[in-house]
Order: C-alpha cells, then sequence, then structure tokens
C-alpha cells in the first residue's frame, strides 16, 4: 500500500460540506489560505461577528482555530465561528477582492440579508444587533 504525503497547499476546488452554513469563494479560500500560511496556522482561519459601524454586523477573520465549529471549508482551508453566530451567516458568502492599491473580504448578501457599501458588514431581516439595536 501507498501513502500519499500530506498536503499543506491550497487546493484548487470549491468544496463546501453538506449542512455548512456559508459559502467561500475561490478568491476568498485562497487568500484565507494565504493569510493562515503566514501566520503560522496553514489551513485555519476563525471568522467572528461584531458589531458593525454601518450596519448592524461586520465579520472579522482571524488566523487559527479559536473556540468555535467548523463553518465551511473550501480549497485546503477550514472557516471556524462561534456556534451562537452560525445562524447569523446561514445563506451568506465570503468573497475576496484586491487590486494594486489593496484588498479585503466581502460578504455577499443572501435571502433576508442586506450588504452595506464596504462589502464587510450587513443587516439580517427581523434580527437584533448585539446592543438590541
Amino acid at each position: 500500500m501507498r501513502l500519499r504525503p500530506a498536503r499543506l497547499e491550497c487546493q484548487n476546488q470549491n468544496i463546501v460540506p453538506r449542512g455548512h452554513s456559508l459559502r467561500i469563494t475561490a478568491a476568498a479560500a485562497a487568500e484565507l489560505c494565504r493569510q493562515a500560511a503566514v501566520a503560522g496556522t496553514p489551513g485555519l482561519m476563525h471568522l467572528d461577528l461584531l458589531e458593525g459601524r454601518c450596519a448592524t454586523w461586520t465579520i472579522r477573520l482571524r488566523p487559527g482555530h479559536f473556540a468555535g465549529i467548523p463553518l465551511a471549508r473550501a480549497d485546503g482551508i477550514t472557516l471556524y465561528a462561534p456556534p451562537d453566530q452560525v445562524a447569523l451567516l446561514n445563506g451568506l458568502r465570503l468573497d475576496y477582492r484586491g487590486d494594486l492599491s489593496g484588498g479585503g473580504f466581502l460578504v455577499r448578501s443572501g435571502e433576508g440579508v442586506s450588504g452595506c457599501a464596504c462589502g464587510a458588514s450587513f443587516d439580517r431581516t427581523g434580527v437584533r444587533g448585539p446592543m438590541g439595536s
């Protein structure tokens, strides 16, 4: 029997396991892989929601696996989130756009979600914010 070597590099396919609520585009997966590798935690990133300025929620991405559950997998990256925020992320798509002047992650909205012009914040119809707003 021949064993395959473990792969640390990001693969070029978009796989999201069944039951996972957030989709990751290929561009976002590539940037997440890059950031995780630079931070010394290849393949592991954590997403959580904070109170937004221009909308109710804004995303925060950090390398590593903090106390959370797997939310999405794509192209060699596993994205974790706090269990109590998974419902708020349901139906969203995480994208990445970059150009010569910089880049950033964008939240693409799903049903019942309105995004902000900044791209990183969003509101959910009928869901109150962290401060009850």
